[in-house]
């Protein structure tokens, strides 16, 4: 069990540098940057290679959580070496670890939560599952599959279209409510309010 002293470490994962910044690979890092937004945090490097925000997220009292919000700063296939470095340093069991991320094998602007489980092909997770196993949770972004006979890396490599940019705000505003609900509430309660 989870020691309550300890923080939730919240993974955006993604790949660092201005020509990815809107890539679809890289929901997780807007979905940790919008969190931050809301605790008024600003990214600072860490030694870990990453940069991370720490302060608190929920109502005052018993369901407010310390947490550690962090991007990786090594590409993505390479999440697992900063995620494991970070939950060393700030002592974070793996229950309470929740990679932010794309997932190909959901509709565009749907999530799913869970806790554990395989990594479905996503150079993330398998470098985090890799590092310390399987059993944090994961917050699902999705983003369909390509269309036609596109490589899946080159359609996660590019941007998202100018439809689905209609609803990307929206879509990362509700992937930061349901974090912030898996954190203060509970996967269960989480997993009623935002699995699709």
């Amino acid at each position: 069990m989870s020691d309550d002293a300890a923080p939730w470490l919240i993974v955006g994962l993604g790949n660092p540098g201005a020509e990815y910044a809107g890539n679809r690979h890289n929901i997780g890092f807007m979905v940790v940057d919008l969190l931050a937004d809301r605790i008024r945090g600003k990214f600072k490097a860490h030694k870990a290679r990453a940069q991370v925000v720490e302060g608190r997220i929920g109502p005052p009292g018993p369901a407010n959580r310390r947490v550690v919000l962090a991007k990786p700063m090594s590409f993505m296939n390479l999440s697992g070496g900063p995620v494991t470095a970070l939950r060393d340093f700030y002592k974070v069991p793996v229950d309470r670890i929740v990679a932010v991320h794309d997932e190909l094998d959901i509709d565009y602007a749907t999530l799913r939560l869970k806790l554990g489980g395989g990594d479905n092909g996503h150079n993330g997770l398998k470098s985090m599952t890799k590092s310390m196993g399987p059993d944090y949770h994961r917050v699902r972004c999705g983003i369909g599959r390509p269309p036609g006979r596109m490589q899946v890396a080159d359609f996660v490599l590019k941007d998202f279209s100018s439809t689905e940019r209609k609803e990307l705000d929206w879509f990362v505003d509700r992937s930061a409510d349901a974090v912030e609900c898996l954190i203060t509430e509970g996967l269960e309660r989480a997993q009623s309010a935002y699995n699709a």
